[in-house]
């Protein structure tokens, strides 16, 4: 008895990921690509009026995506905002500390 309900329990167990798993709905996700998140992204930061955060991350998303669809439309809204950031560094992503 002991053995049929220790074998039932780890034949449950065994089993859970299967019953679990699944594929994300494509029509729930919110970024398709690095360029989409950080349009997103610089979209965030201008609602919340930081504009060095938002010109960084478009000058990130010009240089490190230069084939995303956001690329124009992040060049000219950096036009927009008076020209490239302050400071940028080439080695890393845009400071997402300041939302």
């Amino acid at each position: 008895m002991v053995r049929a309900v220790a074998f039932s329990v780890a034949l449950s167990f065994g089993i859970a990921p299967f019953q679990c798993a699944h594929k994300p709905d494509p029509n729930m996700r919110r970024e398709d690509t690095a360029g989409d998140a950080l349009w997103a992204l610089a979209e965030n930061f201008g609602a919340r009026h930081n504009e060095q955060a938002q010109r960084e991350t478009l000058a990130y998303l010009v240089e490190k995506y230069p084939s995303s669809r956001y690329t124009a439309a992040a060049k000219e809204e950096l036009a927009r905002l008076g020209g490239a950031p302050t400071s940028t560094s080439s080695s890393s992503a845009p400071d997402a500390s300041a939302r």
